[in-house]
Order: C-alpha cells, then structure tokens, then sequence
C-alpha cells in the first residue's frame, strides 16, 4: 500500500508532499556525509596502516572513474527502468561499498591483513560506489523534476541540490563521534555507522516512495563525484523543456567553440579544487604532530573539512545570490579568493590558521565551480543542456580520478611543491579566463534568445 499515490482530489496535481521530498532529501544527504566522514578519517587510518599519503589518494581514483564512466550510464537507464528502482541500486552501493570498506580496513588495522591487500581491498569495496552508488543523485533529481510543474521545479530541485551541501557538513562533525573505541571498531566506526544509516534510508525508501508515474517530463543526468558536488550541476538542466523531443541536438563535444573557455576553466580549476581536498587532512596530522597517533586526528581533520564546507554554503547560498554574480564573475573572483586561502593554509601551522586557510580556499572554490557550471550551461541552446549537464558531471569527475594523488606526492616531497601547484592552476586559469571567458553581459543575453 506505500506504493500507491493518494487519489488525485487529495493533493494538488504534480506536487510532491513534504515526507516524500524528506525521503529524497535524506537520501542524498546520506551519501554525502558518509563520503566526507570518511574523508575525515583516512589520512588517520593511513598513517595508521603505515601507509604512504599518495597510496591513500590513489585508492579513491579507480572509484572515481567508475563514476565518470557508470553514471551517465545509470542517469539513462533511470529514464527507462524507473527512478525508484535506481535510487535504490545507489543506496545499496553506498551501503554495502561502506560496509565492506570498514571491513577490509578493520582487518589491515587489527593485523589481518598486510598494507598493501588492505589498500587493495579498500580500493575494490569503494568501486562498488563508483559503480553503483551513481546511479542514486541523477533518479533523485529525474523524479522531482518529473513530478513537479516548471514554476515549481526550480525550488524544488535546488532543495535537493542543498541536500549534499548540509551532508559536507554533517559527514566530518558525525565522525569523530562514530570513532566507537569501546566497541573495538575504532576509526572504522564511521564506514560501519553510515552504512548502517544507509540500509535504514533504503528500507524507508522501499516502503514510503510510491513507484514512478512521472507527470512531466524529464531525464535523469549524471552527477558528478565529489564530496559536495552529487547534487544538479544545474537545477533547470534536470529537465527537458516542453517540445524537445521534436529531434534530438546535435552531439555537442567537449572542445565546441562555445563550450571551450568554460571546460578549459572548469578542467584545471577542477584539479586545484581536488588537490587541496587530498592535501589537507595529512597537513593536518603534520603540522599538529599528529603522525605517531593517528587515531586523534579524526577530530581535528574533521573540523577543518566541516569549516570549508560552511564556507562553500556561504559561497552558494549568500554570496552568490546577495551579490548577483555572473558565471564570469563568480569564476575570477573564486579563483583570486580560492589561491589566497591555498597560500593562507600552506602558512597555517595550528588548526586554527588551518582551518582559516581552508575555508577561504573553499569559499573560493564555492564561488568558482557554480560559475563554470553556469557559464557552460548559458553558453548552449536549451535543448543542449542535457549534454552540456553530462559534460559537467565528466569535468568534475575527472578532476577526482588522479589530481588528489598528484598533489600529495608533490606535498610529500616538498610543501611548497604541492601548494605551489595549486596556486600556480588557481593563477592559469585566472588569466585565461579573463581574457576566453564570455562577459556575464552576454551569456545573459544570449541565454534570453
């Protein structure tokens, strides 16, 4: 009977009621924090294992691009096979990917297994998120686009894409206290926690979502990988605007004359975002002295990833609209900010100046990869933002596949080497696109026609 809708007298036609749009908020939400928390607890547990920092990095790159690969794939199956179906495939790779990676991870730190087999077995559990856990962010944003009118849409799809940003913050201020010693899971708790809350949001899913009986059109679009970037790249490109099935675009590539300053921007702004994501939690346990006990650096590096996913909020959900800023502004300005916080955190040598460093990269961050994904949607004819939206998702997923090992293999060998990157990205691309970047003016303009 939960997977009957009401009678249609009983609601209005095309809307979704408050407890369904929780559900698909939580389910989001969910993923999101479990990503991050265990962001927050691995440079600890490599440390720990006596594992080498790039190693740790490199563990999560065959995951990511499963995802590049897998997710534009599970974004069209949904569209046939049902988006409750597919949103329950990626809660299940969530939860059993979290599972088995606490697991392998239990067994390298209580001896079981050498280093090197818990690092491979880590890294074949985490494919199963790649793999399967992508098929979850593009049904959820299919089956609030396709049951709610265009005045509607909007709203409702931006609720959802806040889903995964409140979740950046949750995962790190969760996990510490999921760091269950008396229990003997230690810093696996957070893995066994989220998969557990995982399998509960799926049980919900299975009884209180009604099956798929889509309104309006819509698509299912692939979401990138990233720890705060699963939502919409683009809240009006999760649906096919009314009279697009009269023929279908042409293919639109990545280098296309209107999309290459943006993809250039998006490409390498992309790498800079990720290298200090993978830097920072084992500049944490440098810079505090926290090598020889890993197991208190959950809390600190927790700490510093929660204080750059506020300032990303702040980035989106104030700046952004409270200033009005274009893609192009929001993109230079994001860069300029973006390496000052990078150079402020390279300085930082307490958790404090840490912490202040990475919230200002993230603010910057947070301005800048709004603005590309804008910028790129504005510069295509709406019947081309589904391949425009895809486009995205590939940038953001490819930045995830080897540019956090690179920069800790830089970081390991000289600080400077590692931050100097970064900055030197964030300045590249600065000047390119002050002088490739389309005026806001224009796009604007070009997007009313």
């Amino acid at each position: 009977m939960a997977d009957v809708d009401p009678p249609p007298l009983t609601r209005p036609a095309g809307s979704i009621s408050r407890g369904r749009m929780a559900l698909l908020f939580t389910v989001m939400l969910v993923t999101a924090a479990g990503n991050t928390a265990m962001q927050s607890v691995m440079p600890s547990i490599g440390t720990a294992l006596g594992v080498e920092d790039v190693w740790i990095s490199l563990a999560y790159s065959w995951s990511a691009l499963l995802w590049v690969v897998c997710a534009p794939i599970w974004a069209r199956r949904s569209d046939r096979r049902g988006r409750k179906a597919m949103m329950a495939v990626g809660l299940s790779g969530f939860a059993v990917s979290m599972t088995l990676c606490g697991l392998a991870l239990y067994a390298g730190l209580s001896g079981w297994l050498g280093a090197l087999w818990t690092l491979i077995a880590f890294a074949a559990a985490r494919s199963l998120y790649g793999g399967f856990g992508s098929a979850a962010p593009p049904a959820v944003q299919a089956y609030v686009a396709s049951r709610t009118p265009r005045a509607e849409r909007t709203q409702a799809l931006s609720l959802i894409a806040s889903s995964f940003g409140l979740g950046t913050v949750i995962g790190p201020a969760l996990a510490p206290l999921m760091v269950l010693p008396f229990l003997g899971l230690g810093l696996v708790g957070p893995f066994l926690c989220f998969a557990a809350i995982g399998l509960a949001a799926l049980i919900v899913l299975r009884l209180r979502l009604p099956n798929d009986e889509p309104q309006f059109a819509a698509r299912g679009f692939a979401a990138p990988y990233s720890s705060g970037s699963g939502a919409p790249s683009d809240p009006d490109a999760a649906f096919e605007a009314e009279g697009s099935e009269q023929g279908e675009p042409p293919r639109l590539r990545w280098l296309d004359k209107r999309l290459r300053p943006w993809v250039i921007a998006g490409f390498f702004g992309g790498h800079a975002q990720a290298m200090v994501l993978g830097i920072s939690g084992f500049l944490v346990l440098d810079r505090l002295g926290l090598r020889d006990t890993p197991a208190e650096g959950a809390g600190p590096v927790g700490l510093v990833l929660m204080s750059g996913a506020i300032a990303t909020l702040l980035a989106q959900w104030g700046l952004i609209p409270r200033f009005d800023l274009g893609p192009r502004a929001a993109t230079l300005w994001g860069l300029v900010i973006a390496a000052f916080g990078t150079t402020v955190l390279a300085l930082g040598d307490t958790i404090h100046t840490i912490a202040l460093g990475y919230a200002i990269a993230s603010l910057g961050f947070g301005l800048f990869r709004p603005g590309t994904t804008s910028g790129t949607s504005l510069a295509v004819s709406r019947a081309e933002q589904g391949q425009a939206s895809g486009i995205v998702a590939s940038l953001a997923g490819a930045s995830y596949i080897y540019a956090p090992a690179l920069g800790v293999w830089l970081y390991n060998h000289s600080d400077w080497l590692g931050f100097g990157l970064i900055v030197a990205l964030c300045l590249g691309v600065l000047v390119h696109g002050w002088f490739a970047l389309q005026s806001d003016r224009d796009l604007t303009g070009a997007a009313g026609d």
